[in-house]
Parts: C-alpha cells; structure tokens; sequence
C-alpha cells in the first residue's frame, strides 16, 4: 500500500517494542506511533480533511511534528510544513497560495499563524497530538498512488514570491531508496535531529528514510550544541545532519571535550562548501565519524550527491558524486550538454524530482530543460563525475543554512519612499556564512539608517532576511541592458571587508 504510514504499521506488527522517535526524553515505539498517526488521522478526518486537502503546520521540532506528517499521508491529504522563522504576512500568502484548509501552530507562533482556521498546540500537544482528539475513533489508511502529492513546500528560489515545490509519493519513495543506498541507512540507524522538520535537510536527509527501516530519530526542539553533544553520548546516536553554523557551533562548544561522541559514525553537511579546515577539524574531533558533504535542493528533496568515503581531501572542494537514481548534467543557457571541466548550470533527472510548482505552470515550464530539471546552480563534473559548485544560484544568499532570495528583500525594501533604487547581496560572515547587505540609491534630498530599514523589513519579513547592514551610493553598476551587476557589488565589498 502506497501511504507513508504503511511502514510505520509495519515495524508495529513486527518490533512493536523497538524506540521510532525520542522527544523530550520520552522514547516513543513503534506500536505508539503507528497508534497515534490513527488517531490524529481520525482528528484530522474529523475537522473535515479529506483525501488531496492542504494541511499547514508552522511548528517547531516535536514529537507531534513526525506524528502530523504520517497522520496526514494516512488519510491522503497533503503535509504543507512552514517555516516558523517567517513572518505573519509571508505565512498568510503561504497558506493563501496552498489553498490549506487547517493550520496547525504551537502557541508560541499564535503571533505569525495566519491564512486559515488555525488549532494551537500547547506543550502538551506538543508531544503528542493525540491529545488534540482523545476520544475521536482512530481513522483508516487511504491508498495513494505514486503519483499523487504527498507534501508541499514553499522555497524562496530567486522569485518575490515563494514558490510551491510538490512532492509526490514517488518522489520521497526514490529518495529513501536512494539514501538506503548512499548511507547504508538499517534499522540501527540512530538519527540526531537538531535541524528544523520544516527543510528537506531535517526531515529528508534522511529523516524519513530512517523511519522506513526501523531506525530511532532523536528529534530536538532547538539546536544546542552542548545538549545535542550530550545526545550523541547518552543515547549512542550514530548518524546526523547539520547546517554548516551547526557543525561551527559544535567544533567550537566549550564542553565539547567532556562528551563521548564515539558513537557517531558519519554527519551529512549542507548549504555551502566545505572548507578543507572546518573537514579536517570534524575528522579530529568526531574520530569515528566522516563529514559527508552534500548537494541538493528541495525540489528534489535534498541529497542529489554525497562524497564518496575516503575521497574527502583527493576532492576537496567538490560536493561529491550523483547517487544511484539521479542524473547530472552541466549545460549551457540554451541547453546543450558540456563536457567535464566546463562550467554551466547543474541540471538534474530522476525520479525523485519534483513535478513542478504549485498552481504554476509557467515557472514549472522554466525550471526544465525537456525532463531536466534545472537547478539555476553553476559548476562542473570532473572527469570521475565530482560535482563542483562554481556559483550559488543566481541572486541567492545562504544565511545560517536558510536560503534568502534577494528580489524578495528589494521588493520589501522599494515600499519606503526614501528608496530610489537597491540592490541586495550576500557579503561573508564568520557566523552565518553570509550576511544580506542592502545597497540604497536614495531619492533627492532623502536619508536613511539601517534602523530604519531594519525595522521596516522586519514587520514583513522573517527576522534573518533583514539586511544587517546598509550602504548609501549614488548608483548602481549595470549592464548595457539595464541589469545591476551583482557580482561587480560583492567584489568591490568583498575586497574592502
């Protein structure tokens, strides 16, 4: 049976006893969960979902997360999780867009839920959602077909608008199958889960794959690296994900020395590259571990290349080689194939890339090439198939892990009057990896602070795309045609930073 929640039921019948997820200290079996995702599927049925309807959480990591994801594939509607970081108006045009009928919120979000009837989670819930319905008749799995829709998720992309990405029952399939292979994922798999559930790297990478052959996720609220080195030690995690800021955070914990991290055998990186310095002191510190570097996209639901053991010095710099099921090919703006060495940009095919976008079929007919999916990502294949990346997508900064679409931010910031023209760019940061820096050309006589226009993206943007700093020139390079030369922007700032 195609349903996410038929290999939960599986391990029920077969381990019932054996741990599925960890949350606040409580282990929670197999039998338990699969027990649960009934429940809250007949909660969900009950509040008047059915098959192929929208359900928007904007949660943070909890037990209920997991609990709502399978609920909601058990009875054929479609998971629609939301970043949590956003603000109340990028939200509403979220749900807006999706056409959800139910937005599930913690309580500590009520300030940002907006766009449809919403059902707040207290601590309690938090830890379970059976707690939203306990006297409500447990609900029965509805067949999906491969086909069909399974998640949606919103991406920045380079657009002023998020853009829906549909993830369908094939899709997630292939990329399990795919990570089983690549990772050696079994049922000792004991995953750390420190990332948000709302991005592919948490809940993908391989998340749910995980939960496909027994395995246990260790699912923390918020990352801290102290307690997620604790975990590591007391529940003999062995396996991991982490943003770049994340294994920075970890390397450089103070009491990272008073943890026993032996058991960690490998931890998948993401966002960026990788330096060679910050490879060398994860080999040192987790002395069992390798760092596994990775590229891949949302649109395909993460981990397109993973690095090849062994080979993470030979070809530093490269994100690693294609996994069993997808295809890359480097080609030229009109489409034509490159050979190895050559730069152009990173397409993809396979069966765990997305259809398209949602309710948009123009966007859809532009990311792809043929069946190609493209990605908007520059770099080259070497002649042993490393993927390189050469250039981030086009206007794109990647600020602590989270991808920032500067149209997004100018769109923002020519609502003020004093603004003439700007031009946002990611300048490097020894934290996040990138900061947005704003670059104003002011209307005649105007004048602006960066309070200011912090304050006024704040109140419609998600707090970590306000630019943290702002520069006043008289004009902005462009192009015979018009268009501001972005790249001109970071090497003229990046050479006096």
């Amino acid at each position: 049976m195609i349903n996410l929640s038929s290999f939960i039921a599986f391990h029920a019948r077969r381990t019932p006893d054996r741990a599925a997820l960890k949350y606040r200290g409580e282990e929670i079996s197999y039998a338990t969960l699969d027990a649960r995702i009934r429940s809250v599927g007949g909660w969900l049925v009950s509040r008047g979902i059915g098959p192929g309807d929208v359900v928007a959480v904007l949660m943070k990591n909890s037990a209920a997360f997991l609990e709502l994801v399978f609920a909601t594939s058990h009875i054929g509607a479609v998971f629609l999780p939301i970043n949590y970081r956003l603000s109340a108006d990028e939200v509403g045009y979220i749900v807006g867009n999706s056409g959800a009928k139910l937005l599930i919120a913690d309580e500590e979000l009520a300030d940002i839920a907006a766009g449809a009837p919403v059902v707040l989670l207290d601590e309690a819930a938090q830890a379970t959602a059976t707690r939203l319905a306990p006297d409500i008749a447990p609900a029965p799995a509805h067949v999906r077909q491969l086909r069909d829709l399974m998640r949606l998720m919103y991406t920045s992309g380079t657009t002023d608008r998020p853009k829906g990405v549909m993830l369908s029952y094939e899709n997630i399939y292939w990329k399990s199958a795919d990570q089983t292979l690549a990772l050696g994922l079994n049922a000792d798999t004991r995953l750390l889960v420190v990332g948000p559930l709302y991005h592919v790297g948490a809940l993908d990478l391989p998340g749910i794959a995980v939960l496909w052959h027994g395995g246990l996720l260790s699912i923390h609220r918020n990352f801290e690296p102290e307690a997620a080195l604790a975990a590591i030690e007391t529940e003999k995690l062995n396996a991991a994900w982490f943003a770049p800021v994340m294994t920075t955070a970890l390397l450089t914990c103070p009491a990272r020395d008073t943890y026993d991290v032996s058991s960690l055998r490998w931890a998948i990186g993401g966002g960026e590259k990788t330096p060679e310095l910050r490879i060398r002191a994860f080999s040192e510190y987790f002395t069992n571990a390798r760092y596994i570097d990775a590229y891949g996209l949302t649109e395909s639901c993460g981990g397109d290349t993973f690095m090849d053991a062994g080979r993470e010095i030979e070809k530093i710099g490269s994100t690693g080689r294609a996994i069993a099921h997808v295809e890359i090919e480097i080609r030229d703006d009109t489409g034509h194939r490159l050979a190895a060495g050559e730069n152009g940009e990173i397409c993809l095919r396979g069966p765990k890339v997305t259809q398209g976008y949602w309710k948009d079929p123009e966007k859809t007919a532009a990311a792809f090439f043929g069946d190609w999916f493209r990605t908007g990502d520059i770099g080259y294949l070497d002649d042993d198939g490393f993927l390189y990346l050469t250039d981030r997508k086009k206007d794109m900064i990647i600020s602590g892990g989270e991808n920032i679409a500067s149209s997004e931010v100018e769109r923002v910031i020519y609502e003020m009057p004093q603004v003439r023209e700007v031009a946002v760019i990611g300048l490097p940061d020894p934290r996040w990896g990138e900061k947005p820096v704003a670059i104003v050309v002011l209307g005649d006589g105007a004048a602006l602070e960066l309070p200011a226009l912090a304050d006024h993206c704040r109140a419609r943007l998600a707090g970590f795309k306000v630019p943290k700093q702002l520069i006043i020139r008289d004009s902005l390079p462009r192009n015979p045609s018009g268009k501001v030369l972005k790249r001109v922007l970071r090497a003229e700032l990046e050479a006096h930073t």
